[in-house]
């Protein structure tokens, strides 16, 4: 089954005098029936109105005469019918590319800046890409999407089951052992593809395993950092209760010199006041005579 993203070709066609180089149809040949082939003009800031209308009838009548398949657009419902007549009546789309950013009349826009002005990618008046862009987005990708599923793909799966089978025919003509519609390797076209089913089954599984080693190995890369951040904590708290303790043990420390200081302090202040006492003990007397 072909990728759903994968749905369309946008085939740049850049502007020449000749309209399509041998290159173009030649590459677009070999294309147009494994993809849905979109025509665009690059460039088309480097034409004027008259030119691009011009370049755009020679590019449809050469892909005419060179009978080149392009996307042919359905009919849409009633409120996209109007935009998708127009999208069809201006194949192939001119655009125009730009990565700038410009200001113009105070909004910003994506554009290309001039001497003469400025060209605004997304204006339908300078180019056709917001009809690409809504073709695109808005009223066909399903439909692109389903020509390249039902048309394109199954062309593709027919091509490729007939060719297994004409060379299960030639392998008979050659081979009188191999039963008729085998293909190769002695095997018809279902049984092929039945080995090939097996065969993606097997490189699944491989997948699978493979993926489910990594996803274990993701895991214990995980749980070893858990383990070294967690050490790493507890590490960290160990050395934190270590100063913590230390810093406790030289609060007591201090606490003790101070209740000693505090102590030869207070013994001091005894002394003191006991000396005073006697001092004053001592002058009573005198004054009383009863010390001489």
């Amino acid at each position: 089954m072909p990728d759903s993203r994968v749905h369309c070709c946008l085939y740049f066609i850049f502007p020449s005098g000749h309209g399509l180089k041998p290159l173009d149809i030649e590459f677009m040949k070999r294309l147009h029936d494994k993809v849905n082939i979109i025509p665009l003009i690059a460039k088309a800031d480097s034409l004027t109105t008259e030119e691009c209308q011009q370049f755009k009838k020679t590019i449809m009548k050469e892909i005419v005469e060179h009978k080149i398949k392009i996307y042919e657009f359905p009919d849409v419902e009633d409120d996209d019918e109007k935009l998708a007549k127009k999208v069809k009546d201006n194949i192939p789309l001119a655009v125009v590319g730009s990565n700038t950013v410009l200001e113009v009349n105070g909004k910003r826009v994506r554009g290309r800046q001039y001497p003469w002005g400025v060209v605004e990618v997304e204006s339908a008046d300078h180019c056709d890409f917001t009809l690409l862009r809504n073709m695109l987005i808005r009223t066909h990708m399903q439909d692109l999407k389903d020509v390249t599923n039902n048309v394109h793909y199954e062309n593709f799966r027919s091509r490729k089951l007939a060719a297994l089978a004409c060379n299960g025919v030639d392998n008979n003509r050659s081979k009188g052992q191999l039963s008729k519609g085998e293909g190769i390797a002695g095997m018809s076209p279902m049984a092929q593809m039945e080995e090939e089913k097996h065969e993606h089954k097997l490189r699944m599984h491989k997948m699978e395993k493979e993926m489910e080693q990594v996803f274990l190995m993701k895991v214990k890369e995980k749980q070893q950092k858990l383990m070294d951040s967690e050490q790493e904590l507890q590490r960290r708290h160990e050395q934190m209760k270590r100063n913590l303790e230390a810093q406790h043990r030289e609060m007591e420390e201090r606490r003790r010199q101070f209740e000693d200081e505090k102590s030869t302090w207070e013994a001091q202040i005894l002394a003191l006041e006991q000396q005073r006492v006697d001092t004053k003990t001592i002058e009573k007397n005198k004054k009383k005579g009863k010390i001489f």
